[in-house]
C-alpha cells in the first residue's frame, strides 16, 4: 500500500450522483450520500478538506454488456473532466461499473435492508458508488 488516505467513489446519473469513500487505510469503502451534481461537487470538495488527505477519485464508468459506451458514459466523462481540473492533485481514475445497481441492490437485499429503504430514492445511488468503490480496491491493491 502506498500512502495514507482515502479514496473516494462517484455514480454518476443523469438526475443523481452517488457518494462514497473508504477508510484512512483502504481496506473498505461505505456510501457517504446521494447528491444533485453541483451539490457533489461541493460534497467532493468537503470530504477533501475535511475528512482527507483524499489519494484519489474513482468514477464509474458505464458500459453496456459487451463493452460499448452507453449514454451515461458521456455523463461520466464530463464529471471526470471537471474532477481533473478541480482538483488537479488528485488522480482520477475510471472504473468500470457494468452490473454495479444490480450487485448494489443484491447486496442491501442480502444485509437485510427493508424494500420501502432500499426503494428510497438516492438510497442505490450512494450503495452503487461504494460497490463502484469496492470493486476498485479489490481490483487495485497497489493504490
Amino acid at each position: 500500500m502506498s500512502e495514507y488516505g482515502r479514496l473516494l467513489g462517484v455514480d454518476v446519473g443523469s438526475k443523481r450522483v452517488g457518494i462514497a469513500r473508504t477508510d484512512l487505510m483502504r481496506t473498505f469503502a461505505g456510501p457517504v450520500g446521494t447528491y444533485n451534481q453541483p451539490d457533489s461537487f461541493r460534497e467532493l470538495s468537503r470530504q477533501i478538506k475535511h475528512e482527507g488527505p483524499v489519494i484519489g477519485i474513482v468514477i464509474g464508468w458505464p458500459l453496456t454488456p459487451q463493452g460499448k459506451p452507453t449514454h451515461a458514459t458521456e455523463l461520466a466523462a464530463g464529471y471526470i473532466k471537471k474532477c481533473r481540473a478541480d482538483y488537479p492533485n488528485i488522480p482520477v481514475y475510471k472504473m468500470d461499473e457494468r452490473y454495479s445497481s444490480k450487485e448494489a441492490l443484491e447486496f442491501m437485499v442480502d444485509a437485510g435492508v427493508p424494500k420501502k429503504k432500499r426503494e428510497e430514492k438516492g438510497r442505490l445511488d450512494q450503495a452503487a458508488a461504494a460497490h463502484i468503490l469496492q470493486q476498485f480496491l479489490e481490483a487495485r491493491p497497489e493504490i
